[in-house]
């Protein structure tokens, strides 16, 4: 669960600052609203944490899962927000625009960057078998017999 908070905060970071620098807005068809985006995150939230959670199961999970889940978490919010796309607009063709405008705008990259470093800090806190923070007082107390 913290790695897809992460996931998202790094995607959102990410992409504002993507805006920011360049000046245009991520997705840039006047007129269009802010649903494509919206569930195109979702669904690339969904797919990170799915595909997370099934590279994880195991005992000693893998760092090459974080490749799988990095390109599925960005294909996912790319085909999300083309679907959206087309269900807004009724034009296939406003749909494919929209996705090859976050291909070649550098949205997509992000995404997979953002999708690459919170599925490896999640890889790696399994593998750590790190658990919660505890306070001292939660502690067992190494001086009772």
């Amino acid at each position: 669960m913290m790695t897809a908070i992460g996931f998202f905060a790094l995607a959102v970071f990410g992409l504002g600052a993507l805006s920011v620098a360049t000046d245009a807005d991520i997705i840039s068809v006047h007129g269009l609203g802010q649903a494509p985006g919206i569930v195109g995150m979702i669904i690339a939230i969904a797919v990170f944490a799915g595909i997370l959670w099934l590279a994880v199961r195991i005992a000693r999970p893998r760092f090459r899962s974080v490749w799988t889940i990095a390109i599925a978490t960005a294909l996912a919010h790319l085909i999300g927000v083309g679907i959206a796309t087309l269900v807004v607009t009724g034009e296939f063709v406003t749909g494919l625009a929209v996705m090859g405008g976050l291909i070649s705008g550098g949205a997509s990259l992000i995404i997979l960057a953002a999708a690459a470093v919170a599925g490896w800090a999640g890889v790696a806190l399994r593998r750590t078998r790190a658990g919660r923070p505890r306070w001292p007082w939660e502690r067992d107390d190494p001086d009772a017999g």
